[in-house]
């Protein structure tokens, strides 16, 4: 820093202590909540970061928070009505969706299902 920059910086922080201009400040009092940044790629930490404080998400995250809807919505219906057949498969669409974007193996893709449905249709 500037050679007397950082007296003129604290001498300002320790008046705005003085007149209580950190005394209400949001989480004050409680402790920092860190996120657990480990299964994010050193090189995209910074990227996540800033799209998260912009409010988007990666698209897992968004696919989770579909997921995580349709089976509270499958939890209130029916089990015997059309509309819970109807949100099974979207919940399984959306799984093999995330499943794909995660690079991961389809459930539906594996080698037992596919011998079975040539199976069928031979």
């Amino acid at each position: 820093m500037i050679p007397g920059f950082e007296k003129i910086v604290e001498e300002r922080i320790k008046k705005a202590q003085k007149d209580g201009a950190f005394d209400n400040l949001a989480g004050s009092g409680k402790p920092l909540v860190f996120e657990d940044e480990c299964q994010v790629p050193d090189d995209c930490r910074l990227a996540y970061k800033i799209l998260k404080n912009a409010g988007f998400l990666p698209p897992e995250i968004e696919l989770k928070k579909k997921i995580t809807q349709a089976e509270l919505l499958l939890e209130a219906t029916d089990f015997s009505s059309v509309q819970h057949r109807e949100i099974s498969k979207k919940i399984n669409y959306l799984l093999t969706k995330l499943d794909t974007l995660r690079g991961g193996i389809s459930p539906l893709l594996t080698d037992t299902y596919r011998e079975n449905i040539i199976r069928k249709l031979s």
